[in-house]
């Protein structure tokens, strides 16, 4: 999506329906989109990155970032501030669980170290899942960009089955 949030926005909105077309029980769920509140509470939110910052090296903050970018040496600033704002959202946002994909490993368990370096209390626990093997042979993670390596929520029984037999 390129960082575009207007593409953002309507992924978010997309995933809204995915949660209720799943039938979640929106009754005390709020959904808050992280630039708004970053915009309203900026003067908490960039401290914190900033503090963040400070407590790492680059070397330390490059080991958090995309392999192919930090493998060619040719990371941009974006992408070094990417994992420092992970890092602080989850303070920001004060997350007592962290639930990602284990790609995103490495970021949570600098949010860990921010706490020792910090002299935080409570460290965030990290749930760490795997990604989901593809549906074909070989095949590591589904792919959005392949429509036939994944079962998408939108699929209908149809392509579920032949998706699924074609594997």
């Amino acid at each position: 999506m390129g960082g575009d949030l207007n593409k953002i926005g309507i992924v978010g909105e997309y995933l809204i329906e995915v949660w209720k077309a799943a039938g979640m029980d929106l009754e005390n769920v709020e959904f808050r989109w992280a630039s708004k509140e970053i915009t309203e509470n900026a003067h908490v939110y960039w401290p914190l990155m900033l503090d963040v910052a400070r407590r790492f090296n680059i070397t330390r903050i490059k080991k958090c970032c995309q392999i192919m970018g930090r493998l060619e040496g040719s990371l941009t600033s974006a992408q070094v501030l990417y994992p420092l704002m992970q890092c602080t959202d989850v303070f920001f946002l004060k997350a007592d669980i962290c639930q990602l994909g284990v790609d995103q490993r490495k970021v949570n368990m600098l949010a860990r170290e921010y706490c020792d370096a910090a002299k935080k209390k409570f460290k965030p626990v990290i749930l760490s899942h795997h990604m989901l093997y593809g549906l074909k042979k070989g095949q590591e993670k589904m792919s959005k960009s392949d429509p036939d390596s994944a079962v998408f929520m939108e699929d209908t029984v149809e392509d579920v089955e032949r998706k699924i037999s074609k594997g």
